[in-house]
């Protein structure tokens, strides 16, 4: 059965040089919940499991969607105290499938991508976890990019300054319809930008779901496409955006939102003492992620709208379009209080 987005005869033939017990045929399937890069998993005849990553089909955003750049990442990490999967090889040649592309192992696992799949855990196994989650990103933060080989990824300075140029641009190339709170956001985050204090690896996209857990533990952090070097801080807000706390508006639908995680109160506390970085102005960064996620949410609606992403896979693009008017607000709530 043919899988939109994959050449498998070609693609057969590349892995089979890369991978040496890989035993065709091998079945591709479309992993569900991805937004942006297409996510595989593709077993071949004895049941061992791997993961491809490719672009979005169509015209994407200029510099997006970079699978050199994102291996080569996952690559770096492998071996240190953030957990990634294995990488087996990336393909630039796009006569193998249109586009390049790369692949890993399959971690076993669990994706917490909503409140019934965190519900399945034992709240101990929750509070576990969510230690785990803030330890990885500290991790993370105090790894030294050149030491690893990343010291050349991105410039480590201005973080939060290329980062509006570059969403604002984002925000400027795919919008459909006027939305006053980004313009507004856009403003007030240019105007009142806080100083850098220092400059680490950045994953740009840090939540459970993009984690691979099992055992109150993250198995592999997954989805690198938005890595760079600049402003932990930026991880750190966007986190707790993600983190909802019981009793919240919309929280019983989100993992963290069921109960048994720490709160956002003690994630904090913990990062601070693995990391000695102050969170006192978190809610900047917290509003700066909510306006990214506007942004980025509006490139995802728009590249729908075209087709870019394949089968639509039964998204309400209402309320995606809805959702970036949500966030927008939500970031311009966090700056004026």
């Amino acid at each position: 059965m043919s899988v939109e987005g994959i050449n498998a005869e070609s693609v057969t033939d590349w892995l089979q040089s890369r991978i040496p017990d890989l035993t065709p045929p091998l079945e591709f399937t479309l992993i569900a919940g991805g937004h942006s890069n297409l996510t595989y998993r593709f077993v071949d005849r004895t049941g061992a499991a791997y993961v491809l990553r490719r672009p979005p089909l169509g015209h994407v955003l200029e510099s997006a969607h970079d699978m050199g750049r994102e291996h080569r990442i996952i690559s770096a990490l492998a071996g240190s105290a953030v957990p990634v999967a294995p990488t087996f090889g990336l393909c630039e040649d796009r006569a193998v499938n249109g586009a390049p592309f790369y692949v890993m192992g399959f971690v076993p696992g669990t994706v917490l991508h909503d409140a019934a799949a965190a519900a399945a855990l034992p709240p101990a196994e929750r509070a576990e976890l969510g230690h785990h989650v803030i330890d990885v990103l500290a991790a993370l933060h105090m790894l030294d990019p050149d030491a690893v080989g990343l010291g050349d990824l991105g410039r480590k300075e201005a973080y939060l300054s290329r980062q509006l140029k570059r969403w604002i641009k984002q925000w400027e190339a795919s919008k459909t319809h006027e939305i006053p709170e980004m313009e507004e956001t856009s403003r007030l985050l240019e105007a009142h930008m806080p100083e850098q204090v220092g400059a680490s690896i950045v994953h740009g996209d840090y939540r459970l779901g993009n984690m691979m857990v099992g055992g109150g533990r993250i198995r592999a952090v997954l989805d690198w496409e938005l890595c760079t070097l600049g402003d932990p801080l930026a991880d750190v807000g966007y986190l707790l955006n993600a983190w909802q706390e019981p009793g919240e508006p919309g929280a019983e639908l989100t993992p963290t939102g069921i109960g048994g995680f720490p709160t956002r109160a003690a994630l904090c506390a913990r990062y601070t003492r693995a990391t000695g970085r102050d969170l006192a102005g978190i809610n900047y960064y917290r509003a700066f992620s909510h306006w990214r996620l506007a942004a980025i949410g509006q490139g995802v609606y728009k590249r729908y709208l075209v087709g870019a992403m394949g089968e639509n896979r039964g998204m309400d693009l209402d309320a995606y379009r809805n959702s970036v008017q949500t966030r927008a607000a939500a970031a311009l709530k966090l700056l004026t209080g």
